[in-house]
Parts: structure tokens; C-alpha cells; sequence
């Protein structure tokens, strides 16, 4: 039976544009300080390359625990006092992280900054949320998938803007990012009406906020947590590429920095196309269970052919299959969302958050150490791909999961297939 009890709140176009404007602003303002984040660290150590690698490592998990940690709490939070303050406090709050990086005297600073970046960031599951708040359970996949589009974005054009800005100098793009976040914010006070009547609020809860805590919540039912599974096996595999394609692409194709820019760019090009004008149509033509199931099929055999590819150019051959992949994070969002009550969608988007976390904790380790030993003297056979290899076969177990594990629409209509 679903539970999707509460008509969605009609909002102004302008807030649901906010809602994108936020996530892609959000994302660009990560990608901006990517290029330039590195060199900062190595800055502070005198040159010290290798050290400043393990520094940059460890930021990385700090902040992936930081997510971990914060998107539970604050997806409680917005069950209680409304979706509209936490966007906007994490988008002030984004802004004057990123003024504490560019002012960052030493790596504590730094540190610092980077924890709050990891706190503040942790408010794009609340955008979901409002998302789901106001969008009919139908067109909740095509509203997802336009958020994806958002996360394309911001990965295409915030790596080449920061590169550019961090060659005239390394901490202008930090001021360029905590401004897009403050401009944002001002505008999110003029046009963000609230989407959580008081009604369906609930009150706070620790037992709930906390990151295992609100797991319990993908554990309610079993359609719930076999989605949960899927979510949770789809995102680990994703964190193959950020994890070791610059790596992957100089050692096994001899590429240079602007070939792997433009791949980059590429694969997040192709990755908005895919969810901005494909979920949409093909969740009303198939459903969403036929959705989930080809886009979790097609990834699976896009990280087969990037394992696989002997050359450059078969590797590129690649990159749509894996961009069709992005069918399927829309329409589990919206499979998992149909199955909560409208005051526990935030707790929802907070757990799904807690799953990303931990998926972003283990997948650097795992790739970076897989790779590593594919390309050693102790490797049985000399095989870079075999770090993609995993992920097809983590994109394989989810597609299993999803398959044979009850995930269609509690409703049993034919949107979700």
C-alpha cells in the first residue's frame, strides 16, 4: 500500500529553479576548488609532494565522514522545522566556508574549513527532499533526474573554472565559490517558500538524526531496504572513476591533462543529457522498476568496456553506456521516496545521504588499492582495468538485487513498471 498521504505542495517554478540553481552551485563550487586544492596543501608543506597526497587523502575521507555524519541530522531537521531554513542556513553556512579556506593561514585552517564544507554540502539531501515534497509521485523520477542534471553541471564546469581562476591565483577560486553560495542564498530568501506544511512535521529525534540511527528507517520493510541495497552497491561503483581514472588514463593511454579534462567533461555532459532528457520519457513509457533495471544493465556493461579497452579510443566508446547508467539513480529515488510518509521524506534523503557517505569513505581505498595491485609484481596478471571490473560487478549485484527482490511501485500501477 503506499504511503504517499499528502497532496504536494504547488510551488513557485522559481523555487524548484532554486532548488536546482542551489545543488549545481553546490557542485560547482566543489569542482572549483578541486584543481587548486591539492597544490594548496603541497604549498603548505614546502613541496613535500608524497606528504601532501596523504594529506589531500585524509581531507578526503574527513569530509566524506562529515557527510556521513551531517545529512542524517539534517534531513531530521527539516522534518521538524521545515526544508526552507536548512537550505538556506547550509547555503550562508557553504559561504563562509569557503572565505575560512581562502583565508586559511595554515593546514588547520584548512582542515577546519574542510570540515564545515562537509557539514554545510550535506543540505543537498534536504533539496531532494523539498523536491519530493512538491512533486506528484509520478514525476518524481523526471524531478530527480533534473537534479542529476544539476550534479552534471556542476562536475563539467566547476573543474575548468577553477583551473582557470587558480592560474591567476590559487585561492581566487575559493572566493569565487563562497560568492556563488552567498549570492545564492540572498536570492533563496527572496523566492524559497517553505514546501513542509506544519502538519506533516514531526518532532527531532536523535535515535532518527544520528547516521546509524536513521539507517533503521531503510531497514522498515523489506522493499525499502532491498532498494536501499541498490542505492548503496550503485553509488560505491561509482566512485571507480573520480577515484582512479587520472591515474588509469596517464598509465594505460599515456594522456595528458587536457585529455583527461575533456573526458571529464564528457562523461558529466553525457551524464546531464541522460537525466535531463531521458528519465522523464522513458519512466512514463517503461516505469520505473524497467528504468532502474536498464539503467543498472547499461552501466554495468559500460565499466566492462572502460576494463577492457586496450586503447584510448575504445575507452571513450564507454562513456555513453556508463552515462545511461544515470537512469537509475532517479528512479530508485523515487521508488525508495513513494514508500516513506511525507514527514519522513528528509529522514529518507538524510539516510540515503549516510549511504553515499559510506560509499564515498570505502570507494577511494578500494579502487586506489585494486588498481594498484593490478599494475604490481605481485599481480597474477598485469590487468589497470581491473579497479572497473569491480564496479561492473558491483552494478551486476545491485541489477541482481533490484531483479529479484520486490521493487515496483506500492501502488502497483503502471508508472513504476
Amino acid at each position: 500500500m503506499s504511503v504517499d498521504l499528502a497532496v504536494p505542495v504547488a510551488p513557485r517554478k522559481a523555487a524548484l529553479a532554486f532548488i536546482f540553481v542551489t545543488i549545481a552551485l553546490d557542485m560547482l563550487a566543489l569542482g572549483m576548488i578541486v584543481p587548486v586544492f591539492p597544490k594548496l596543501i603541497e604549498d603548505f608543506l614546502g613541496g613535500d609532494t608524497a606528504r601532501a597526497a596523504r594529506i589531500y587523502g585524509f581531507f578526503g575521507i574527513t569530509w566524506a565522514a562529515m557527510q556521513f555524519v551531517s545529512m542524517p541530522v539534517m534531513g531530521a531537521l527539516s522534518d521538524r522545522w521545515g526544508r526552507r531554513p536548512v537550505i538556506l542556513i547550509s547555503n550562508f553556512g557553504l559561504g563562509l566556508d569557503y572565505v575560512v579556506m581562502a583565508l586559511a593561514p595554515n593546514l588547520g585552517w584548512l582542515l577546519v574549513g574542510r570540515i564545515l564544507s562537509g557539514i554545510c554540502a550535506a543540505s543537498i539531501t534536504t533539496g531532494m527532499a523539498y523536491v519530493a515534497d512538491v512533486t506528484p509521485a509520478e514525476r518524481r523520477s523526471a524531478a530527480f533526474g533534473m537534479l542529476g542534471v544539476a550534479f552534471g553541471l556542476g562536475f563539467v564546469l566547476g573543474p575548468a573554472l577553477g583551473g582557470l581562476l587558480g592560474n591567476v591565483d590559487s585561492r581566487l577560486p575559493f572566493w569565487a565559490a563562497a560568492a556563488f553560495s552567498l549570492v545564492n542564498g540572498l536570492y533563496g530568501l527572496l523566492v524559497l517558500p517553505e514546501s513542509l506544511p506544519p502538519a506533516a512535521r514531526r518532532r527531532f529525534e536523535w535515535r532518527r538524526a544520528n547516521p546509524l540511527g536513521s539507517l533503521r528507517l531503510l531497514r522498515s520493510h523489506r522493499e525499502l531496504s532491498g532498494l536501499a541495497s541498490v542505492a548503496f552497491l550503485t553509488n560505491l561503483a561509482h566512485n571507480a572513476l573520480p577515484a582512479i581514472f587520472v591515474l588509469y588514463a596517464m598509465y594505460r593511454y599515456d594522456w595528458n591533462a587536457r585529455a583527461v579534462g575533456l573526458t571529464l567533461a564528457a562523461v558529466g555532459v553525457t551524464a546531464a543529457v541522460v537525466q535531463g532528457a531521458l528519465v522523464g520519457p522513458l519512466v512514463r513509457k517503461a516505469g520505473e522498476r524497467r528504468t532502474l533495471l536498464i539503467g543498472l544493465a547499461l552501466g554495468a556493461g559500460g565499466f566492462a568496456v572502460y576494463a577492457f579497452a586496450q586503447t584510448g579510443a575504445l575507452f571513450l566508446a564507454g562513456i555513453p553506456l556508463v552515462g545511461l547508467s544515470g537512469l537509475a539513480g532517479p528512479a530508485v529515488q523515487s521508488l525508495m521516496s513513494r514508500r516513506v510518509a511525507p514527514s519522513e521524506q528528509g529522514e529518507l534523503q538524510g539516510a540515503n545521504g549516510a549511504l553515499f557517505g559510506i560509499s564515498a569513505m570505502i570507494g577511494p581505498g578500494l579502487f586506489t588499492q585494486t588498481f594498484s595491485y593490478s599494475i604490481g609484481g605481485h599481480a597474477p596478471w598485469h590487468f589497470p582495468g581491473a579497479p572497473f571490473l569491480v564496479a561492473c560487478a558491483l552494478l551486476g549485484a545491485a541489477l541482481w538485487v533490484a531483479a529479484t527482490r520486490r521493487t515496483a511501485d506500492p501502488a502497483a500501477t503502471g508508472s513504476s513498471g
